[in-house]
């Protein structure tokens, strides 16, 4: 290479990131990304205590990163380099067979999941009613046919039949009922959550434990509301080459009330919101995505009254369970730290329910709640 060239290289290169510069810099800011469905780091704050903590360029460095211009493409031009290098996994997740994204599970830490579990038994000894307790195994568990071969992940089978058998509560073996039916399309291949078909194993795992009816599927009909949805999974990975994911539904709403609590007050809702559909986050068709409470009456008066302490898998898993219980109240402790036990009490509950995935169960930081 000669010195004429190298030169031009140089101020190729220098144009090209001071272009990129100056075009980030000019173009409008936003605060949420649909592609990779979450908010964006805002503006970083100075101060001298922020600068000798390291704070402030931690932030500044994130803001810079989010904010560059046409960062989709970069991020998806780092998912092909490292699928082209021959890596099976970017962004903590997997590239599994069959155009499956799986998200990496590490192993939890053990002594926060003695915490949890202790809350829920705790909640378990509070409470004249009976209280059920499942958590929901990930694709990388059901799945694990799917991972890249030796790909590391978390003993979910393990952990879920020792928590089973220390806790208090009445157990449910969603691990068993899912892994039945592995080879079904019972999680999306490009996000997190079950698919409805999974939530209907799931429903039945729960009625079984807790003696009531099982859910026939020949029942219901199957309706496709969309075959474009691409997920969480999905937007972090960077991937854009696998096919999109089909959201099904099986139970139909006639019938129910549905009461959301977004902001804390009643608000008029419904088990579906087909407007979500026309968004990037269309998981959030059931139910219209995370709130505090929600609360749901059937037409099933003589069945019993059940409140199920859960994060988002419940939102498809809830279609089905109208058809066992005469309300449903969804609690979700992300957002809702209302004493678990004054409520039961206050709404003549009849059942208690602590339903969640095993990836949120582990890290939650909420569930001492269940203790108040």
């Amino acid at each position: 290479m000669n010195k004429k060239f190298a030169v031009f290289l140089s101020a190729l290169f220098c144009c090209f990131i001071g272009g990129m510069a100056l075009v980030s810099l000019l173009l409008p800011k936003k605060t949420f990304s649909p592609m990779e469905n979450r908010y964006l780091q805002k503006t970083p704050q100075f101060s001298l205590e922020r600068v000798t903590s390291g704070a402030f360029m931690s932030d500044a460095e994130s803001y810079v990163s989010d904010h560059i211009a046409a960062r989709d493409l970069w991020v998806a031009m780092k998912a092909w380099s490292e699928r082209l290098s021959g890596k099976q996994e970017n962004n903590g997740v997997y590239f599994g067979k069959n155009d499956t994204l799986i998200n990496r599970v590490d192993q939890p830490d053990m002594d926060q999941l003695e915490q949890n579990l202790s809350y829920v038994d705790a909640l378990t000894a509070d409470l004249s009613v009976p209280v059920y307790f499942g958590l929901i195994p990930s694709s990388a568990a059901i799945w694990a046919d799917r991972l890249p071969h030796g790909a590391p992940t978390a003993d979910e089978k393990g952990i879920i039949h020792q928590l089973s058998y220390e806790t208090g509560a009445q157990s449910i073996d969603l691990y068993a009922a899912l892994d039945a039916h592995k080879s079904e399309d019972i999680y999306y291949r490009t996000d997190h959550h079950w698919t409805s078909l999974g939530a209907y194993y799931g429903a039945n795992a729960l009625l079984e434990e807790m003696g009531l009816p099982a859910l026939k599927l020949e029942d219901y009909a199957r309706t496709t509301v969309s075959d474009s949805f691409y997920g969480t999974t999905f937007s972090t990975s960077g991937v854009r080459w696998v096919r999109p994911d089909r959201i099904d539904t099986y139970v139909p709403e006639d019938g129910l009330t549905v009461t959301g609590y977004p902001n804390g007050t009643a608000q008029p809702g419904s088990l579906y919101v087909p407007e979500k559909l026309d968004e990037k986050d269309k998981y959030s068709f059931f139910l219209g995505g995370n709130q505090p409470l929600c609360v749901i009456q059937t037409q099933q008066k003589d069945a019993p009254k059940v409140l199920i302490v859960r994060d988002s898998y419940s939102d498809s898993l809830a279609p089905f369970l109208t058809q066992r219980f005469s309300e449903l109240h969804l609690f979700d402790l992300r957002y809702n730290l209302t004493s678990v036990k004054s409520y039961v009490a206050e709404h003549d509950i009849d059942a208690v329910v602590v339903l969640y995935s095993f990836s949120n169960f582990v890290t939650g930081t909420n569930l001492f709640v269940l203790g108040r």
